[in-house]
């Protein structure tokens, strides 16, 4: 107990404490980590990491997950997906990601950690008016573009779309790629999603 008569131990605890996610198909829904914890509204507020269990998302298929009452996307990209990334350069208003919000360990096309380039995580929330897209992962969707759409995100609210590592085309009303939150892997199957790896 520390000098203000807080008990440490049970705060680090409770801020611990997560959701875990289980995939029904292609979403999962978080469930409590703990049942009968209910935490404060200053605990919510606080944005308490939580866990997703990927250990049965498949490739091509998405999760969300819901962190600071926000989706958090999580998808599996193929070999495939991942090949056409950099395809889509000159079609990108920051092919690049030298705008975006992201933490400093994932760059490059796949914008993810080098040790999962295939799992994709971002929030799924529009950088235009904050909407959800929708996972639009079929190749040559008639409705968007075509031969040209490789896959990705879309918009229907103001029709922005975004690739399969969220970056936004150009010629979409939102502004900016999809925002990255920090995460990191506690084993295979377990992803920590609010925390990166040296806070834990």
């Amino acid at each position: 107990m520390s000098s203000d008569g807080v008990n440490t131990g049970r705060r680090r605890f409770l801020t611990a404490a997560t959701s875990v996610v289980g995939v029904a198909g292609a979403v999962g829904i978080a469930v409590p980590f703990v049942g009968s914890w209910n935490p404060s509204a200053k605990a919510k507020a606080a944005g308490a990491p939580v866990k997703a269990d990927i250990s049965k998302l498949e490739p091509g298929q998405m999760v969300v997950v819901e962190w600071r009452g926000k989706p958090v996307y999580v998808v599996y990209r193929t070999e495939d997906q991942l090949a056409d990334l950099d395809k889509l350069t000159d079609e990108l208003k920051d092919p690049d990601s030298s705008e975006a919000k992201q933490p400093e360990y994932v760059d490059g096309a796949a914008r993810a950690r080098p040790v999962r380039p295939e799992i994709f995580v971002a929030e799924g929330l529009c950088t235009h008016l904050g909407c959800a897209p929708k996972y639009r992962p079929e190749v040559g969707a008639a409705d968007l573009g075509g031969d040209e759409w490789l896959g990705g995100f879309f918009c229907p609210c103001h029709g922005s779309k975004f690739d399969l590592s969220g970056r936004v085309y150009n010629g979409a009303p939102a502004s900016a790629n999809l925002v990255i939150p920090s995460y990191f892997y506690e084993s295979e199957n377990v992803m920590v999603i609010g925390m990166d790896a040296e806070a834990a």
